[in-house]
């Protein structure tokens, strides 16, 4: 806390205005005491602090929805804070500085559209840095560590830089097309700086040439014609194969090269020995990834429970590559790691968290080949229900590598006989198929949010381009390695608490106020009432998704209840993963690829005595904080990256399509156009609101829809379109449509709402059977994805 503010003791309030008990605190002593706690604060301790029992427990409960809904307080789970308050430690830009020059900073991953403006943090610079650490200055990131000021004017927030990150290099990226008599011109790669150009003067090109990805440096504005820049950079030519990744990977500061130290400890490290471990070799653990994956992590084998006690039920056996055993604490290759925080995957590429020595090699569960591994054998009954668990440090050896595909097809009876998946067939995978059919009983008692978003992939030419795009079936073989990943990780977070270590979760808020108002008001535009009372459950979308399954809205609504759902996180304070509707959740099944995992690779072996190399003693909670917020941010990094070049290779893709006509479906409606996603490749486009017709259009935001002045015509959000493509800028992953279809007009805008409908058509009061996947018969080929953040 800062000095100047004390904390002070809470005192009893006086009578709550309306309330009968004059021992009831008023909505202004809840909220101070909000202000002044420190840790875990929900309903449980108002009541301990204020007194309350009894009867008068459900007044507080009605207390704190209605302090929720008027926007003074927030919730993460059971806990509640004061609204718009920042977590105690965040990666924040430093902006700028104050009047009196001292450091300001922003966060760097803050909702501005549901909070608004992001609040200011005042850097408090330390007397005496810690030796070797940087001096922080404008432009840096870093991780701070924040404070309420406790003052009324003047930024809200106090900081203390703990750690600062590389600075961003200052520079622009872009094309650089030559012009007639030297020089040339840059065109952005940025959509929001679509349209402008950067003039480069001959002696400032770098030698550059027509088409090379280059990064400039702005050198000066004019008043008049385009502002100049200097080549500082070539990064090679657009039509090469792959340069389109590399336009995501310079514009968002991917470390895409390892340091010498990293590849030197790569190079050095050896197979693994029995010593130590459980020799496990014998076991018919199998991997089952995607038909190009390099790298195997996880395996698995399940067999019947022979436990009298325990009829129907299975053990299962989850096996993680070891990959703490080579990635030790401090060394070189463990900052890499952290400095990537995830590997990133592009459609031409992949930029790994590991080098490839460790990843596809030595940690890479090969078949026929010893690997070391941190193994998890879980026990459940017939209902699919966790018994124990225990965790090993073993040495294995795969007996197969199958594809998704080839398990599934082994299983459908389709496999040819000398196939190592009909090989495995009834001793390896028929077991498995049945421990799943057992999850799959758990999984939807448990009711975790069931989106059906079909993923689009994309398959390239030799040079890079876009062949095709396909979507992928989705089978069974994919939901039982997700359900026995999921079950694995709720196993690594249940060990760690239960040993009192601290760890990294993975966690997911329920959706915010704002947004189920947002989601609301969408589903009244289809005729829906969206349920006001009651918990908020998975549950509830479940249902939502159920009424419009078999309906023109489907595809629409399953995007609109998925941008309603918080953002995934890793967290050293747990409050829950809401859409798997899981109290405690952490990522343990992908070491190889997400930093997250490793840490709890780390904590478990410390916990269960496994070996030296551990999770240092000296590790605390507020470490973890840090490590939390570096990897949240690379993984948003790695997400918005990945899009963003999806988005370029399908401009790409169109651009010699001008003039065809497309089907699709709004996607967004803003006050200055309206946003499209097409059919047949996923791909967004903008239809400018000028462009609609003479009528001249409104935005009505509640309605989400543009609607015409004059005539009434309506374009709202989720209406089926046919669009014509104008524009296709590859470079920038821009696409400009013109509306060929014609708006809802008149009785078509008039529709009464309705409640959720069951699944036989008729209207009623009770809500339809809740759908999640798993709820149909295993093999019918249609059950839905369970949505999960936790293996996406």
């Amino acid at each position: 806390m800062p000095k100047h503010r004390k904390t002070t003791e809470v005192r009893k309030p006086q009578a709550a205005p309306g309330s009968a008990d004059s021992n009831l605190p008023s909505k202004e002593a809840v909220m101070a005491f909000l202000a002044e706690a420190k840790g875990k604060v929900g309903k449980r301790e108002i009541a301990r602090a204020f007194g309350i029992g009894g009867g008068q427990r459900i007044w507080l409960k009605r207390m704190l929805r209605e302090l929720e809904d008027e926007g003074h307080v927030s919730r993460r789970g059971k806990r509640l804070a004061r609204a718009e308050v920042l977590p105690p430690v965040v990666l924040a830009d430093i902006i700028g500085r104050d009047r009196d020059g001292e450091l300001l900073a922003e966060p760097v991953e803050w909702n501005a559209e549901d909070h608004g403006e992001a609040p200011q943090i005042l850097l408090q610079m330390p007397r005496r840095p810690r030796p070797g650490q940087k001096p922080p200055g404008v432009g840096d990131r870093a991780v701070v560590r924040v404070e309420e000021s406790g003052e009324d004017e003047g930024p809200p927030y106090l900081g203390r830089v703990i750690k600062v990150i590389e600075k961003a290099k200052s520079q622009v990226l872009g094309i650089f097309r030559s012009m007639a008599g030297g020089g040339g011109r840059l065109v952005a790669v940025d959509k929001r700086s679509l349209g402008r150009e950067l003039s480069i003067a001959p002696e400032d090109t770098a030698e550059a040439e027509d088409g090379d990805l280059v990064a400039v440096s702005v050198a000066r504005h004019g008043r008049f014609g385009a502002p100049s820049a200097k080549v500082r950079e070539r990064l090679g030519s657009i039509r090469s194969e792959r340069a389109i990744s590399l336009i995501a990977i310079h514009t968002h500061g991917i470390p895409d090269t390892f340091s010498p130290g990293a590849l030197r400890e790569a190079e050095l490290a050896q197979p693994v020995s029995l010593r130590g471990r459980e020799d496990w070799r014998d076991l018919p653990l199998v991997t089952i990834d995607p038909v190009d994956a390099k790298d195997h992590d996880d395996a698995v084998h399940a067999a019947p429970d022979d436990d009298p006690d325990n009829p129907g039920g299975f053990v299962l056996t989850v096996a993680i590559a070891d990959v703490a055993h080579y990635v030790t604490p401090g060394s070189a290759l463990d900052k890499d790691a952290l400095q990537r925080g995830n590997s990133v995957y592009f459609p031409d590429r992949v930029v790994p968290m590991l080098p490839e020595r460790i990843s596809n090699d030595l940690c890479s569960l090969k078949p026929h080949e010893d690997r070391p591994a941190l193994a998890v054998r879980i026990i459940i009954d017939a209902q699919g229900r966790k018994k124990r668990h225990t965790f090993h440090r073993i040495l294995m050896r795969s007996a197969a590598k199958l594809a998704y595909q080839q398990a599934q097809a082994a299983i459908d009876g389709h496999a040819e006989p000398d196939d190592p998946a009909a090989v495995l067939l009834e001793p390896v995978l028929r077991p498995l198929w049945a421990a799943y059919g057992t999850l799959a009983k758990a999984r939807e008692q448990r009711g975790p949010l069931a989106l059906e978003l079909p993923e689009r992939k994309l398959v390239l030419k030799q040079d890079g381009t876009i062949d095709r795009i396909v979507t992928p079936p989705r089978l069974d073989a994919h939901r039982l390695i997700e359900e026995f990943m999921i079950l694995a990780n709720v196993c690594a977070a249940e060990a760690l608490e239960a040993t009192h270590s601290p760890l990294i979760y993975r966690v997911h808020d329920e959706p915010s106020l704002e947004k189920m108002r947002a989601l609301g008001e969408v589903l009244g535009s289809i005729g829906l009432k969206l349920p006001k009372a009651g918990a908020l459950q998975p549950a509830l979308f479940n249902r939502i998704l159920a009424a419009v399954e078999e309906t023109e809205h489907n595809a629409f609504v399953n995007e609109v209840v998925l941008r309603t759902q918080a953002q995934a996180e890793y967290s050293a304070e747990n409050y829950g993963h809401f859409g798997l509707n899981l109290r405690r959740y952490a990522h343990f099944t992908s070491p190889i690829r997400r930093y997250a995992d490793l840490v709890v690779h780390r904590a478990l072996i410390k916990a269960g005595r496994l070996g030296a190399d551990g999770l240092p003693a000296s590790t605390t909670p507020e470490q973890l904080a840090e490590v939390s917020a570096l990897i949240s941010a690379a993984e948003r990094r790695a997400m918005a990256a990945e899009r963003e070049t999806i988005e370029r290779l399908i401009a790409h893709h169109l651009a010699d399509r001008i003039g065809a006509t497309f089907s699709g479906q709004i996607s967004g409606v803003t006050k200055a156009g309206l946003f499209v996603k097409l059919d047949e490749t996923g791909a967004d486009g903008f239809i400018p609101a000028a462009t609609l017709g003479a009528d001249y259009f409104r935005y009505e935001e509640g309605r989400h829809a543009l609607v015409g002045s004059r005539t009434g015509e309506t374009h709202r959000l989720g209406d089926r379109v046919e669009v014509r493509l104008l524009e296709a800028a590859p470079v920038a992953g821009a696409l400009r449509f013109e509306l060929l279809s014609e708006g809802r007009r008149g009785a078509a805008l008039r529709g009464k709402q309705r409640g959720f409908k069951e699944k036989r058509g008729k209207t009623g009061t009770k809500a339809p059977r809740e759908r999640s996947a798993g709820t149909k018969t295993l093999n019918a080929g249609k059950v839905k994805s369970t949505w999960h953040p936790a293996e996406d």
